[in-house]
């Protein structure tokens, strides 16, 4: 053996032998298997060390090495029939419901499909439009900085927190480090948010359909999501209202701009009604801001929380989605006592964001890269919008025909014909080697009609994307939905 890979192989012969030992007998001394097997001791301890971290294997320093008594195969199953008592009994505690803890629709947008899959379904930028040089030249430069690891304040450095307050109030100042608090992604915002905002048992209005995450933080805070329907400018204020008078919903989430999955954005007429009704309710409006730098071009109308007269609003903004699933920071924005409660809700959760990160994060938006990457994000999205809209009016022209090309975001809203099977179809289309999302997860209530969300984030380009849509196409005509040209 050499000491290149032979620790490896010493590892796996004794893994083989130790059957001929009981639980606990001493194994040979680290000598004798240097002469058995002609290894180094060096090659011997790290054997022994790989042996020992699988629990297969004690040592004693000066006593030598042992069996161990209980390998994790001998273990007795446990019963843990008693947790779905506990776990559902929470009324008998005054809970007005029990909570919906269910992750299955977050970890379907977070699923990597197989090799060989295109990924239709994904929410993030693929790999080729991530800044990764920008981000590791940041991650290094913060490394160095005087106090990166030293603890930040509770609410974020007070560099991040002004940028986030400029980037979301404009340089004139209509808001300021005070009324920003960093977060650990928009996820952690929403949770953080909602859990601020509304007791459990209490309604929360969403857009009808809406993002399925937001849904899933709710049903886990105890809330319960009851839906507003939408046309193509966004949530209709005469049934946002209805909804108030009807529920007493203290709060309101919506995506005015690129709203996730419809692409919508809120029409210039309803963007103060919303707010006055919000307000006229005694509520709050929750702003997820999350597809701000993923515009196509024009520049998009200013946050509601800019022109909010009353602190109403409580806004979500992040950098994740620009950049990289793992750059999780974003902030929230709002204006008066309740950033003491968003504050004191995140501190017992979570303390703080971590550093480093906010740091990094410094690093990255003061570099000169960053409106160069913001650029070609945008003009990578574009670019790719354009070609899957093309394919499908190639490909399946009677499903694209009423499709209207959206001004940011990443993804198309597909209608599908009445009586269509979303989970045949996403199944069928799976087989067929492209990942889609079902429609159904992003409605609180009974869906109006079958829909397939399709996302042209991560992928590779106008290629990728073409067979896609082929792939695609042969799974609508494989499950009969008609359409296909």
């Amino acid at each position: 053996m050499n000491d290149g890979s032979s620790s490896e192989n010493l590892a796996e012969s004794l893994r083989h032998e130790l059957h001929r030992y009981s639980p606990g007998e001493k194994l040979p001394s680290s000598r004798d298997l240097v002469e058995r097997f002609g290894v180094s001791p060096v090659t011997v301890t790290r054997a022994l060390a790989a042996l020992a971290a699988e629990g297969l294997v004690v040592t004693r320093p000066g006593a030598g090495s042992y069996r161990a008594r209980r390998t994790p195969g001998d273990s007795r199953a446990v019963d843990t029939s008693w947790q779905q008592v506990a776990l559902t009994a929470e009324e008998q505690y005054g809970e007005p419901a029990p909570r919906v803890v269910d992750a299955s629709g977050v970890i379907a947008s977070l699923a990597v499909p197989p090799p060989g899959v295109i990924a239709f379904n994904g929410g993030y930028l693929h790999d080729s439009l991530q800044p990764g040089r920008a981000l590791g030249a940041a991650l290094a430069r913060a490394a160095h900085r005087p106090g990166a690891w030293d603890m930040p304040p509770p609410e974020g450095l007070t560099a991040l927190r002004a940028w986030f307050a400029r980037e979301t109030g404009g340089p004139g100042g209509a808001l300021g480090p005070a009324n920003v608090l960093i977060t650990a992604g928009g996820q952690a915002a929403l949770t953080t948010a909602l859990r601020a905002l509304a007791p459990p048992g209490s309604p929360v209005l969403v857009e009808s359909p809406t993002y399925p995450g937001a849904m899933a933080v709710a049903r886990a805070a105890g809330l319960r999501p009851v839906p507003v329907p939408m046309d193509d400018d966004g949530v209709r204020p005469d049934l946002l209202a209805d909804a108030f008078a009807a529920t007493g919903a203290r709060v309101f989430f919506c995506q005015p701009l690129f709203q996730n999955p419809t692409g919508a954005v809120l029409a210039a007429d309803r963007r103060r009604r919303i707010t006055e009704i919000t307000h006229a309710s005694g509520a709050f409006l929750v702003e997820d801001d999350f597809a701000r730098r993923l515009g196509h071009g024009a520049e998009p109308p200013a946050p509601l929380v800019v022109d909010d007269p009353y602190g109403t609003v409580v806004h979500v903004t992040s950098l994740t989605k620009p950049t990289s699933p793992s750059l999780r920071v974003g902030a929230l924005v709002a204006r008066g006592p309740v950033m003491e409660r968003l504050r004191a809700i995140q501190i017992v959760d979570s303390f703080f964001v971590p550093r480093p990160l906010q740091e990094a994060t410094l690093e990255l938006v003061g570099a000169p890269a960053w409106p160069r990457h913001l650029r070609a994000v945008r003009a990578g999205l574009a670019g790719r919008r354009d070609a899957m809209l093309t394919s499908l009016h190639r490909d399946v022209p009677g499903l694209a025909s009423a499709l209207r090309a959206p001004t940011g975001g990443y993804q198309l809203w597909l209608r599908l014909p009445d009586g269509t099977d979303e989970s045949a179809l996403a199944a069928a289309s799976l087989r067929a080697g492209v990942a889609v999302a079902p429609g159904r997860p992003y409605f609180a209530a009974e869906a109006p009609a079958p829909y397939v969300r399709l996302s042209f984030a991560d992928t590779s380009g106008t290629e990728e994307i073409a067979e896609g849509v082929r792939r695609f196409a042969a799974a609508c005509a494989e499950t009969g939905v008609d359409g296909v040209g």
